[in-house]
């Protein structure tokens, strides 16, 4: 048999034989074998994949739910505990105390009311108290009682825009009644079964929501009080369902996840309180991706049952794309393969073809990224504050976490093993080193448009009180800094401590191992500016980086094993260039590097809003330290 191919592949004639048959059924079934391993281990990593998300925004939902609800009930139990402990309540107490509650602290929430039992023939008298009590114009309408017992709001603050319903007897609902007898005990709060409020039932279908109640007792706690230890009430906050799910869970959930919260404590039937649809979910893209995930959360005595079901925004691939993906690209690959192994002859002319036109889309790659680059320079300043602002907003979670890995490490460290332990110790490592570059980061993203606050500032005090600071780091070996005569000059005094704190630190830092750090700090004249030089005699800086290394994130050639986050000398840069000076890094005729700053002796009046501030200095800040043992062109030993 003879194939003639060479029309369509420019393979010419070929006949094969024996061996080349059996090579290419053996490349054919190779080839296949893998794809199949490869389909298979898609469709079971795909599977975990799914499984573990679902599993983690399961976690993330539940908790977050929790910590809301505690938090719902903990200012229940707060406001309670705050009325209980007036001796004589009073109407305008009762509102100073709800007055910092809004629906942007509390979302969902509809109202907080204080609620009081009365019998049928208490009813008069209960409404004259507390109009005496401040609440003019309360009228109490009874409604028809179970047991004959009344409960009626006589206190309400208000968290949405429907007036306060004053006088109202929630007696008449079963739900009520049922969730205040089981509020006796003091310190607690307890939840009442979903219902629906009766002025939603004008509004749309899709708009009406089921709400619960948070219900918390008032024990009279004032030494003062004739009644004290005795139950005065109820604080009752009304809560809807779906606005306390959106608001609890949307922004971790988005539109990854459907959350169904229902309420499953009434004789095993669950009742639908809440539904979390981001508007992605369809059923069908829903059964693809696999079963849900359930967890409870506690509400007061009640148990509240949360669902979650992934949506096309957590895995927007369903595995059984990628899986028949893999079986068409592993086939094509074999085929190909299989042709390449029959075909070795010509395979040079398709290759130079092929290199052509990768060169020729390298170019017009290389020609985007150009223009790509020219727009992320335009963009650099946006990005700078952008930075400012997460570096600004990240510190609190992560002083949060500090914190916690301190307080496990060191007050719980005999409840973990030791490799909780190196956790725990890797934990807070990597907090200090984000720590230290969300520092840098804001420093770096304010340096440039923070305004200049302008006075006199003493660079011979304030160098001397920066070399007191961090000679105290270095004790072994000794370091030796000597000052010399500095000016004083026009400037920001922080930015200016700033500057030279960098300069000075990296002299120190930045010394060869065992050896003592060694700096001098001189200034001259230079027209109407000044000249200082810091030098000293550490690892140095090759000579092709050194205008790179004033750009962030730059980092010499060298200097890997020191800690840093390639921040400091960008802001020392932006400071110094704000100021309306210069600054340069030469070799060292006697090894390292020396830094040159120029500043103006008196800066421009109008390059910053001008503080009157006579005799400001940086060493002025709070904590600084200056040696009195540090006499000019004196060495200053640690």
């Amino acid at each position: 048999m003879k194939w003639r191919v060479g029309g369509l592949l420019g393979w010419g004639s070929w006949r094969p034989g024996r061996r080349s048959m059996v090579l290419l059924v053996t490349v054919a079934l190779l080839g296949l074998s893998g794809t199949w391993l490869a389909a298979s281990a898609l469709r079971r990593g795909g599977e975990g994949r799914a499984a573990q998300a679902l599993r983690e925004q399961t976690s993330v939902v539940s908790q977050t739910v929790d910590a809301e609800i505690r938090r719902y009930g903990n200012t229940v139990r707060d406001v309670a505990a705050s009325v209980g402990a007036q001796a004589d309540l009073r109407a305008s107490e009762f509102r100073a105390i709800t007055a910092p509650l809004d629906r942007n602290r509390l979302p969902g929430a509809t109202g907080v009311s204080l609620v009081v039992m009365a019998a049928d023939g208490q009813v008069a008298a209960v409404q004259r108290y507390w109009r005496r009590q401040g609440a003019g114009g309360l009228t109490l309408k009874p409604a028809t009682a179970v047991g004959g017992q009344h409960a009626f709001t006589v206190l309400s603050q208000p968290l949405e825009d429907s007036p306060a319903a004053l006088g109202r007897d929630i007696g008449a609902s079963a739900v009520a009644m049922e969730t205040l007898r089981a509020a006796q005990r003091p310190g607690t709060m307890t939840a009442s079964r979903p219902y629906r409020l009766l002025r939603d039932a004008d509004l749309p279908a899709e708009r009406q929501q089921l709400s619960t109640l948070l219900v918390a007792p008032v024990v009279s706690t004032s030494p003062l009080a004739a009644d004290r230890g005795r139950l005065r009430g109820w604080i009752v906050l009304g809560l809807r369902g779906g606005d306390f799910l959106r608001e609890s869970i949307g922004v971790v959930a988005r539109d990854t996840v459907v959350v169904t919260l229902t309420d499953n404590t009434q004789e095993g039937v669950p009742t639908v309180l809440a539904r979390w649809n981001a508007g992605r979910a369809d059923s069908d893209r829903i059964d693809r991706l696999g079963d849900s995930r359930t967890a409870t959360v506690m509400a007061g005595q009640r148990n509240w049952h949360l669902q979650v079901t992934a949506t096309g925004g957590l895995l927007p691939d369903p595995p059984v794309h990628v899986v028949s993906a893999a079986w068409i690209i592993g086939g094509l690959f074999t085929l190909m393969l299989a042709m390449l192994t029959a075909t070795v002859a010509t395979s040079r002319d398709r290759a130079v073809r092929r290199v052509a036109q990768a060169t020729a889309a390298l170019r017009e790659d290389i020609a985007r990224r150009e223009a790509v680059e020219a727009q992320l320079r335009r963009r650099e300043d946006e990005l700078v504050g952008f930075a400012g602002v997460v570096a600004h907003d990240l510190r609190q979670p992560l002083a949060q976490i500090s914190g916690y890995s301190d307080f496990l490490l060191e007050e719980a460290a005999a409840d973990w093993s030791s490799s909780h332990r190196e956790y725990l110790t890797r934990l807070r490592r990597s907090a200090a080193r984000m720590q230290c570059l969300l520092t840098d980061l804001l420093d770096y993203a304010t340096a440039d448009n923070r305004d200049l606050k302008i006075a006199p500032v003493d660079l011979m005090f304030l160098a001397a009180d920066i070399v007191a600071e961090r000679t105290i780091e270095h004790s072994d070996p000794t370091p030796v800094v000597v000052v010399g005569d500095l000016p004083t000059v026009d400037g920001d005094p922080t930015l200016l401590r700033q500057v030279f704190d960098n300069l000075i630190g990296n002299a120190l830092r930045y010394t060869r191992h065992g050896h003592a750090a060694q700096v001098e700090i001189n200034a001259e004249p230079e027209g109407d500016d000044w000249r200082i030089e810091i030098r000293d005699h550490g690892i140095g800086i090759p000579a092709e980086q050194r205008n790179s290394i004033f750009t962030a994130f730059a980092r010499a050639d060298g200097s890997q094993g020191y800690p840093g986050t390639g921040l400091g000398l960008a802001i020392v840069h932006r400071v110094i260039e704000r100021h309306h000076g210069r600054i340069s890094a030469d070799a060292n005729p006697g090894g390292g590097t020396v830094f040159t700053v120029t500043l103006p002796a008196e800066q421009p009046r109008d390059i910053a809003m001008m503080v009157a501030h006579p005799g400001a200095t940086s060493s002025a800040l709070p904590g600084s330290f200056v040696s009195p043992d540090l006499p000019t062109g004196s060495a200053a030993r640690s």
